[in-house]
């Protein structure tokens, strides 16, 4: 059998490049996610305010360059964004341990540098959503997606498990040198891609703002596409206060040191491995659509489990209803990215990530500071009780919508509207 046939994609020269890329650069995402807040709370002693204050600053890039992000991408070739985004970010990142050396560590510096990575990564994702069409072609994203779920998923297991005792030996300010090495390991490995991405070719005179409107009109305009973003923004903006309050309770209430911590969060990575293993099966068996709304409102319940949970072994238990939060997001996400990417021609691939993101997004800066101030008022505790229940009723844009019967993923003619269903390369019919 041909080695493309027995590893599908990975038998791709340069699929299989950006796969490793992604292993690189989500493993210094996740330990950064563990690291950073661990830095305000271990070394700099915040607050909970203070903590929901960096979570909101980490996410405040979405509504600062969300949209002209989307524009400016469209503009030239998403490789060389991706490039430049991770090489930048890994020097910002190296200025946290520097600072913390030097003496010179405050919140607001680590509020500073959680700013500037957040609006790089913004470039980042962007690009990195629009390429894979580019790459693989429409036959094959769903598949494409699942894999880079799944090591993204290896890297949500294995970057806590490193994380935590990389904090607990050398301190959080430290270990995010292992974060800075990843990210700039994965901008060279994307410098080996060698497929020839098309240059955008210009549509008239550069004009930002009409080249705005222009995606968010595609993108509202279709019922499909509004229910996505709807749901993702309810959902968003529940879990960032849920994970806002989340660490402060394992620290703080359930008594979790960060080796602890670490495996609570790998917990969550290994849900996420098995969602991606699982997505495309599970698609094609529930329905593109249903599989939306079905995955939301089967495990978001589950995480009423962690502010019920006292110190010792019900933590644990209650980190599998995290797991199961993890299985069902990325089963949700790998039908969303995947439809949102068949539905749209090349030209506009920038600009509909970056209005997705923008309009999905916008609301975690504000689940940040909600989740800091609710945990001022009611409790760590509280706050995921709420956060846990937000999340559950995020499922209801979709069900509301033709996403409820739709089986398969449309495609779109030349001008962009939906026209007849297409199923991923390999898959049996219905």
């Amino acid at each position: 059998m041909p080695r493309t046939s027995r590893l599908g994609l990975l038998g791709d020269r340069d699929f299989g490049r950006l796969f490793a890329a992604t292993a690189f650069g989500q493993l210094g995402d996740r330990i950064l996610f563990l690291a950073l807040p661990l830095v305000a709370v271990a070394a700099l002693h915040a607050d909970e305010f203070q903590v929901g204050l960096l979570a909101a600053m980490t996410t405040a890039g979405s509504l600062l360059v969300g949209l002209p992000a989307g524009a400016w991408v469209d503009r030239t070739r998403k490789l060389r964004v991706m490039i430049s985004t991770d090489l930048v970010r890994a020097l910002v990142l190296l200025t946290v341990p520097v600072a913390s050396w030097a003496g010179l560590l405050t919140l607001w510096w680590l509020c500073a540098v959680a700013l500037v990575h957040g609006v790089l990564t913004v470039f980042f994702d962007v690009a990195y959503v629009s390429c894979l069409p580019h790459l693989v072609g429409r036959g094959r994203l769903v598949e494409g997606n699942s894999k880079l779920s799944a090591i993204r998923s290896v890297t949500s297991i294995g970057g806590p498990a490193v994380a935590g005792p990389l904090v607990g030996l050398v301190g959080a300010p430290a270990t995010l040198l292992v974060s800075a090495a990843g990210m700039a390991v994965s901008g060279l490995l994307a410098c080996t891609i060698h497929g020839r991405e098309p240059k955008p070719e210009p549509s008239g005179r550069p004009h930002l703002v009409r080249e705005i409107k222009e995606g968010l009109r595609f993108v509202l305009e279709r019922p499909a596409l509004r229910a996505v973003l709807l749901g993702d923004a309810m959902f968003n903006l529940f879990l960032v206060m849920y994970q806002t309050m989340l660490l402060v309770f394992l620290e703080r209430e359930a008594g979790l040191r960060p080796f602890g911590i670490g495996l609570v969060l790998s917990g969550m990575g290994c849900g996420a491995l098995l969602g991606a293993l699982l997505a495309t099966r599970i698609s094609q068996r529930v329905g593109h659509g249903p599989v939306i709304w079905l995955a939301t409102l089967l495990t978001c319940p589950s995480t009423v489990l962690m502010p019920l949970a006292r110190p010792g072994w019900s933590v644990y238990v209650a980190a599998l209803g995290l797991a199961a939060l993890s299985l069902g997001g990325v089963v949700r996400v790998v039908a969303q990215s995947s439809l949102q990417q068949a539905l749209t021609p090349d030209r506009l691939l920038g600009r509909t990530s970056a209005t997705a993101r923008f309009v999905s997004w916008a609301g975690i800066p504000v689940g940040g500071l909600l989740g800091g101030a609710s945990g001022s008022v009611f409790g760590a505790a509280g706050t995921l009780w709420i956060g846990a229940a937000g999340m559950t009723l995020s499922f209801l844009p979709a069900v509301l919508s033709p996403l409820r019967t739709m089986r398969a993923l449309p495609a779109h003619r030349a001008g962009g509207h939906a026209e007849r269903p297409v199923r991923a390369a390999g898959t049996a019919g219905p």
